[in-house]
């Protein structure tokens, strides 16, 4: 009965880390590796080993790395000010209140505010919103995807062990 509990508990985690590789107030991939790694613990490593575990980690490191960077990158290849991208934190945060609305709208337009906060001009401001919040995009699609490769290696390990 332990086992099934247990088990229960891994696909949870694993279902809200899909989740969080695209709400940014859960870590979606290290749940995600948290549920596979205690499938694996539960499954006495049969299954899944030392080295798959070792693989997912590092897919999972790379995830997070990668996450961190992109809306940085975005921000700043269009010449954001700090402001903006403490802008952009900010519009992700309060957007979370909001849903999906919230989330989608509350990155660019925190970032928009943040940089008409610093002096720039309103096109200039647009442009690096725009910027920050592809950044955003590209890192949660980014997760997502590996967070699924992950998923599937899992799953065709699992099956052929």
């Amino acid at each position: 009965m332990l086992d099934v509990s247990l088990y229960l508990l891994a696909i949870t985690l694993i279902g809200a880390g899909l989740i969080g590789t695209v709400l940014p107030a859960l870590p979606g991939l290290p749940m995600v590796f948290a549920g596979i790694w205690l499938a694996a613990v539960v499954d006495d490593y049969h299954h899944i080993g030392l080295w798959w575990l070792l693989l997912f980690g590092a897919l999972t490191g790379l995830g997070v790395m990668t996450d961190l960077v992109a809306a940085s990158l975005g921000a700043k290849r269009a010449g954001a000010s700090k402001n903006a991208i403490w802008g952009a934190s900010a519009g992700t945060f309060i957007g979370l209140f909001f849903g999906f609305p919230g989330l989608i709208l509350g990155p660019f337009v925190g970032a928009l505010l943040g940089e008409l906060s610093s002096g720039s001009s309103a096109l200039h401001s647009t442009h690096v919103s725009i910027s920050t919040w592809l950044g955003q995009l590209l890192g949660a699609a980014l997760k997502l995807v590996l967070s699924l490769v992950m998923l599937g290696l899992a799953a065709l390990r699992w099956h052929l062990a």
